[in-house]
């Protein structure tokens, strides 16, 4: 069956949903190497943020198997980390973008958040500083089912954050997606904080590529498209950036209202 997408704006924001999982991560990963080779032209390099999670194994699966990116002039980050985790958790990001990115194509630089840093707030200054190092051109997100874009779930977001980096206590319902996705046995092993790149540095990247697949998401996905612009579901603040798409399936777009905009 020929596979088809919708595309619709929402202010600012593309969104685009697609049939599949599967042709979402080759479109969004289409996009993203554009992107990337830009960057490369123009800068000499390109910088990227990753969300570790699920919803983008497809999309980085498709990127990282193409052969038009000059991954020696890429420097890649990561949203996130678990306070208290080394890179060698199964559990931590940093390991998922290990796996997922750096050793499958081996880009110039891959800086990790330390989770498992003695001193907290030197590891958020010094992952600010090496953020701050050029401009970002692409952040990879996900959304979670709470609505929040790395860990800044909505008791923690704020859209006018002064600080690049900071430590944040989870909530519940963040945690429990943990669970719910094989990460962690039960509630009370998923750590109750974490580093995360603050919701203003997310953004600030020239373009913003996000990944959300799954009926799991379908409730975050009206809200980040049909409420309030509010830390009451963090991803919203996308609806403000002039360059950012959000790549839907059908599971995730089916509680929209507007089912005749797809």
């Amino acid at each position: 069956m020929k596979e088809s997408n919708r595309k619709f704006q929402v202010g600012p924001l593309a969104v685009c949903v697609y049939d599949t999982k599967e042709a979402l991560g080759r479109e969004a990963a289409r996009e993203g190497e554009a992107f990337i080779q830009e960057a490369i032209q123009k800068y000499g390099k390109a910088r990227l943020i990753f969300s570790a999670a699920n919803s983008q194994l497809d999309m980085v699966a498709n990127l990282t198997a193409s052969s038009g990116i000059d991954w020696n002039s890429v420097e890649v980050f990561h949203v996130d980390e678990y306070v208290g985790l080394s890179l060698s958790h199964p559990a931590s990001f940093g390991g998922w973008l290990k796996r997922n990115v750096v050793d499958r194509v081996h880009p110039a630089r891959a800086y990790y958040l330390a989770g498992d840093a003695k001193d907290r707030e030197s590891e958020c200054q010094r992952y600010a500083e090496l953020l701050s190092l050029g401009p970002i051109d692409v952040s990879f997100l996900g959304i979670g089912e709470n609505g929040h874009i790395g860990f800044n779930d909505p008791h923690a977001a704020d859209f006018s954050d002064l600080q690049t980096v900071k430590v944040v206590t989870l909530d519940e319902r963040c945690r429990l997606q943990q669970v719910g996705e094989g990460h962690w046995p039960n509630l009370s092993s998923v750590p109750t904080q974490g580093f995360t790149i603050t919701c203003p540095a997310l953004v600030n990247a020239s373009h913003i590529i996000c990944c959300v697949p799954g009926p799991q998401k379908a409730e975050a996905v009206r809200n980040t498209l049909e409420g309030p612009i509010s830390v009451v579901c963090p991803a919203s603040v996308m609806r403000t950036h002039t360059d950012a798409k959000l790549c839907l399936d059908v599971h995730s777009a089916s509680l929209l209202s507007r089912k005749d905009r797809f």
